[in-house]
């Protein structure tokens, strides 16, 4: 069991009550905890592109996290209690999202950016906003997605891959990520639609 709640420095630990939080009680290597949450990640893609989805809604965006990640982790879709290494502190979460959300509103109804940036933008609030205690790197690539494709546009191709296991994309993307927390947004555009 070692290994199992490694993380690397881009990664967000879990606290001791959110690793009891652990559903699946056979799980003893980080891999397998990879695979069980890529099941459940791909069953939630299947199911949120069957209809249309509105990623603007704070509700929907809860349940897709519950569904993403809801088979492996019992606080699936609850926003974290608890300070991190990356995001927003606790009681800013349910603000700053509704401001994030208000905002990409604006964004798409005064066409301040091009849909892709839009998406790509949301996705980057998210993540700096990390609501959630782990899976908000996937959480919002599949809402962006899910915003992409409401504006018209296919989704990014960054979903080739899984970031979890394959370092060097993973590093390119955190380097995306620290490039548009310093105001330069268009490597993460890149990242999103070139990989």
């Amino acid at each position: 069991m070692s290994d199992l709640f490694e993380y690397d420095d881009a990664a967000t630990p879990l606290t001791p009550d959110e690793r009891n939080g652990l559903i699946p009680t056979h799980i003893t290597m980080r891999s397998e905890l990879n695979e069980i949450e890529q099941k459940n990640i791909l069953d939630a893609d299947n199911w949120v592109f069957q209809r249309k989805r509105n990623a603007l809604d704070e509700g929907f965006l809860r349940r897709l996290h519950k569904r993403m990640f809801g088979e492996v982790w019992s606080w699936a879709g609850t926003y974290r209690t608890t300070d991190r290494n990356i995001g927003v502190a606790p009681w800013r979460i349910q603000t700053d999202l509704k401001q994030l959300l208000d905002d990409v509103y604006f964004w798409i109804e005064n066409k301040t950016y091009v849909p892709d940036e839009i998406a790509i933008r949301f996705h980057h609030r998210l993540v700096a906003i990390h609501p959630f205690p782990n899976g908000n790197g996937r959480w919002s690539r599949l809402v962006a997605d899910i915003l992409a494709v409401t504006l018209s546009q296919p989704r990014f191709t960054w979903g080739q891959f899984n970031l979890q296991t394959v370092s060097e994309v993973r590093r390119r993307y955190i380097d995306a990520l620290r490039k548009a927390d310093n105001h330069d947004i268009s490597a993460l555009i890149e990242f999103a639609r070139k990989l």
